[in-house]
């Protein structure tokens, strides 16, 4: 991933100006993170696949009970960042959240799906979702077939940590009686 503009960092209403001026398309696929303009990699077809098996899983089971927000903006002005996560469980508002801007508090769950991104999702982007306070954060690697579970965020990061192959099952915390296959979300 390569930084757009190197010693310049800016604030979240700075980054959301460039999008407002056209500076940043609303296609392209760029986050904010602690400051910096970060471009996303390419999603690719398995990545994609994955996104797409999970939105249906949880479209299908969370139904009225949550938003399902797919690769959209989650703020976290704290450590002035905002990602777009591959999938997340929102809590439900009339509005679908055109009114505010979805923040950790917000959510529920977010799922990071990873094939390339490996190492800058656990690195870089856990620590920060468990700083900013996102309660829940599954990653879904692609390459492997499992799915991390992180859960009990703090400033040092996330306390709780399991490892779940493509033969076990999942649960969201918020949602303890919805249990999920592993395989059918990584296929």
């Amino acid at each position: 991933m390569a930084v757009m503009r190197k010693g310049r960092r800016f604030t979240l209403a700075e980054y959301h100006r460039m999008g407002e001026l056209g500076i940043l398309d609303e296609d392209e696929r760029v986050e904010l993170i602690e400051g910096e303009i970060v471009e996303m990699t390419p999603i690719g077809r398995l990545h994609a696949s994955v996104v797409a098996r999970i939105t249906k899983l949880f479209v299908t089971h969370f139904g009225e009970r949550a938003i399902v927000w797919v690769q959209n903006p989650l703020a976290l002005p704290r450590q002035v960042s905002e990602f777009q996560p591959d999938v997340a469980l929102l809590k439900p508002r009339p509005d679908f959240y055109r009114g505010k801007r979805v923040e950790p508090a917000d959510a529920f769950l977010v799922v990071e799906v990873m094939d390339s991104s490996v190492a800058h999702d656990r690195r870089v982007k856990l620590p920060i979702y468990a700083r900013g306070g996102v309660p829940e954060v599954w990653l879904a690697d692609v390459n492997e077939s499992t799915v991390e579970v992180h859960r009990r965020p703090s400033a040092a990061g996330y306390r709780d940590r399991r490892l779940i192959d493509r033969a076990g099952t999942i649960a969201p915390l918020a949602f303890p009686r919805v249990v999920l296959a592993v395989r059918e979300m990584v296929g």
